[in-house]
C-alpha cells in the first residue's frame, strides 16, 4: 500500500525573476497530510505493519505525528502520539482527526519524546519523528522524482529540525552522484542546532528552543545528519522569525499556497537574497509544507 504521494514540481515564476535563476518547488505541502513526512512516516510504518506491528507509538512537534496517525490509519492499526505543550491546538486537532490517541506531555519535545518511548513495547513500535534510516530511505524518494522529471540541480534549499529531511535528501543526491552539489540547510535563530553543531565540531543541545518555528524544535540535530553535513557541501544559514513569516506571506501571494513558518525559512533564503547564484543555476527548494498552518495563524504571525 502506497501512502505518500508523487508530488509536484514546479517552476516558480515568481521566484525566478526574483532571485535570478531557476526555481524549482517540490512541493511537499501536497502530500494528503500536508508535510514531507508522510514519506518517512508512511515508509517506517508500511515496513513495520509487514513485520507484524499491532501499533505505533510516537512523539511530535505537529507533522510526524499527523503523518504516522494518517499512516497508521491507512494501515488499520492504533497510533499514540505524544505532544509537548507547544504544539499548537490545530496541530494537536489534526492528530485526533486520523483517529489516533493524542497525549499531551512535558514542555518541550525530549520530554515528550521521553514518555513516548516508556509506551513502547514489542508489538506497539516506537517511531522517532527525524532519527531513523527507515525514515531517511522514504524521504529519498523526493530526490527519485526530481530527477525522474529531467532536473539535476545545482543547489538544494530545506529547512532543518532534527535532520532527517536532510538525512533523506543527502541519501538521494548521492544516489544520482549529487552529493557535490551545495545544500542550504536553514534553521531559525531560536532553532539552530545544527549551526550550533557545526560551529562546535560535535553534535550540542541547545539549552532551549524558542520562536514560532516549533516544529523545527528539536534540541539537538540527529548524529546522520550532522556527518552528512560535516562531509559534504552543507552550508548552515539561520534567518529570524520575522523573515520566516515574510516568506510564508509573499509566498500565498505568489503561488497560492499556505505554509508554515518552518518552511518559510527555506523560502527566505531566495526572497531576502541571502545567497548568490548564477543566472543558469537550477535551484531545488523543498516546499516541506506545514500541516498545521491555517490562515488564521499566518495573520497572528504577521
Amino acid at each position: 500500500m502506497e501512502i505518500a504521494i508523487r508530488t509536484p514540481l514546479i517552476h516558480s515564476l515568481p521566484l525566478s525573476q526574483h532571485s535570478g535563476c531557476n526555481v524549482w518547488l517540490k512541493m511537499e505541502s501536497a502530500q494528503p497530510t500536508g508535510s514531507f513526512k508522510l514519506r518517512s512516516a508512511g515508509n517506517i510504518c508500511r515496513h513495520y505493519a509487514a513485520q507484524g506491528a499491532k501499533g505505533f507509538i510516537c512523539s511530535s512537534g505537529g507533522n510526524a505525528g499527523i503523518a504516522v496517525a494518517h499512516s497508521g490509519r491507512k494501515l488499520g492499526l492504533p497510533v499514540t502520539v505524544v505532544v509537548p505543550e507547544t504544539t499548537s491546538a490545530r496541530a494537536r486537532q489534526l492528530i485526533e482527526q486520523e483517529g489516533a490517541r493524542l497525549i499531551v506531555h512535558g514542555k518541550v519535545w525530549r520530554e515528550a519524546n521521553d514518555y513516548a518511548l516508556s509506551l513502547a513495547s514489542q508489538d506497539h513500535i516506537y517511531i522517532h519523528p527525524f532519527d531513523n534510516p527507515l525514515l531517511w530511505d522514504g524521504i529519498s524518494t523526493l530526490v527519485d522524482e526530481v530527477i525522474s522529471e529531467g532536473l539535476r540541480p545545482d543547489a538544494v534549499i530545506l529547512s532543518v529540525g532534527g535532520g532527517s529531511l536532510l538525512s533523506g535528501i543527502a541519501q538521494g543526491l548521492e544516489k544520482y552522484q549529487l552529493s557535490h552539489i551545495p545544500i542550504y540547510a536553514v534553521e531559525t535563530e531560536g532553532t539552530a542546532s545544527l549551526n550550533a553543531a557545526l560551529k562546535a565540531g560535535t553534535r550540542v543541545s541547545l539549552d532551549r528552543v524558542s520562536g514560532i518555528a516549533t516544529t523545527l524544535a528539536a534540541s539537538q540535530v540527529c548524529e546522520n545528519a550532522f556527518d552528512v553535513a560535516r562531509r559534504t557541501d552543507v552550508r548552515g544559514m539561520i534567518v529570524t522569525d520575522e523573515e520566516a513569516v515574510n516568506a510564508c506571506r509573499r509566498f500565498l501571494d505568489d503561488h497560492r499556497v499556505l505554509t508554515e513558518p518552518a518552511c518559510g525559512v527555506s523560502l527566505s533564503l531566495l526572497y531576502d537574497g541571502k545567497i548568490s547564484v548564477k543566472p543558469e543555476d537550477n535551484v531545488l527548494v523543498i516546499v516541506c509544507g506545514g500541516a498545521s498552518v491555517t490562515l488564521g495563524s499566518l495573520q497572528g504571525w504577521l
